[in-house]
């Protein structure tokens, strides 16, 4: 196996523990959690939201980490953060141990994209880096895929569950001493502080920014969602995961499609079906075809959309990748922090099918935001 085989493997896998399990899962095994804990939706989703806060502290800390020290150690740092995350998870007594270890885990994400595209730029080639870093974006659908069958064995055992996702990530932790670049850039070429905002930056964080918000609706309670609407216990919404994860596998296609047809068209059709999934999912009408369907439209758009927003911020700062994607990823992030306990309030108010549908109108609404030029090539 090549380097860059290697790097896109274990990047991969990094960002399917770190975004999949020790993020995104908490949705999956939330109605056990609450049922444990007894936690309401609002205080669920402030937990989320606090989860995605986490996040958008450690990837400015990542990005400036990286400049400074190289893509190696903190790509570790990431792989040590979520297994110690999802090792208090596993453990928690209290709604409020449970908040702070849902917030440490999920500061692991944040830590893991930065010095993965560093390590891109480094090591591979440049016309063929935009595939590698959508590839290795792709790897959120393999750890929400993985986090459902674990569901659907272990049932309502979610202690168990994070106690086998903290070993996963700290075997993954291993494997980047051998395959992530220690190397930095030389110091007298890399440019230092927040990038400067131009037009094309505003207009990525708009867009990405309200489709983080939109997409708390599934990541946050999706499992609350089918519970209330069909009944469904952990066996189920695992099920409901698996679809979601094995169809994000598509996102792997960002990078190309974005060459293809340019960012706006993917973006907007992404946004379409990510509107249409959380509508599915939602609504109070759904049957268990519908879930599944939405869920299958939700899990493709939401990677493709990361993808496009990560080719979209790294192009938009080219001498820059692992501040570029931070742009991207930092939006999503704030739009996800303030979307989680804004559904939750909203779902105590006017119930699933009021918030479901009013965040599948967030989702379209970022087709507003633009880019310009319509394309972005891959060379």
């Amino acid at each position: 196996m090549n380097a860059t085989l290697r790097l896109g493997a274990t990047g991969f896998a990094l960002i399917a523990i770190c975004y999949g399990l020790a993020r995104f899962a908490f949705g999956l095994f939330l109605p056990e959690v609450r049922a444990d804990l007894g936690l309401t939706p609002s205080f669920a989703g402030a937990i989320a939201g606090g989860s995605f806060l986490g996040y958008c502290l450690a990837i400015v800390a990542s990005a400036a980490l990286v400049e400074r020290y190289g893509p190696r150690p903190v790509a570790m740092g990431a792989g040590i953060v979520a297994a110690s995350g999802m090792a208090l998870i596993a453990v928690a007594q209290s709604s409020a141990t449970l908040a702070v270890a849902v917030l440490f885990a999920g500061t692991s994400t944040g830590l893991a994209s930065p010095p993965l595209a560093a390590a891109v730029a480094l090591s591979v080639q440049r016309q063929r880096q935009n595939a590698v870093n959508t590839v290795i974006n792709s790897g959120t659908s393999a750890g929400v895929a993985l986090s459902g069958p674990v569901a659907l064995y272990l049932g309502a055992d979610w202690r168990l569950a994070y106690g086998a996702f903290a070993m996963a990530a700290a075997l993954v932790t291993t494997a980047i001493l051998w395959t992530v670049p220690k190397t930095r850039a030389n110091a007298s070429h890399v440019a230092r502080g927040l990038p400067r905002f131009s037009a094309d930056l505003v207009t990525l964080v708009t867009a990405a920014f309200l489709m983080g918000a939109a997409s708390t609706a599934v990541w946050s309670f999706g499992g609350e969602l089918v519970s209330r609407n069909l009944g469904w216990e952990s066996r189920a919404i695992g099920a409901l995961w698996i679809v979601i994860g094995a169809s994000g596998i598509a996102g792997a296609m960002a990078g190309a499609l974005c060459a293809r047809f340019g960012v706006n068209a993917v973006q907007l059709a992404s946004l379409l079906g990510l509107a249409v999934g959380i509508g599915l999912i939602g609504t109070s009408i759904t049957t268990p075809v519908l879930v599944m369907t939405g869920g299958a439209l939700f899990g493709a758009a939401y990677i493709l959309l990361t993808g496009v927003y990560l080719v979209w911020g790294v192009s938009a700062l080219p001498d820059r990748p692992a501040s570029g994607l931070t742009v991207a990823f930092l939006a999503i992030a704030i739009g996800q922090t303030a979307g989680a306990p804004i559904f939750g309030s909203v779902l105590e108010a006017f119930g699933a099918g009021g918030a479901a549908t009013l965040f599948a109108g967030i989702a379209l609404s970022a087709g507003i935001a633009r880019r310009r030029p319509l394309s972005v090539a891959t060379s």
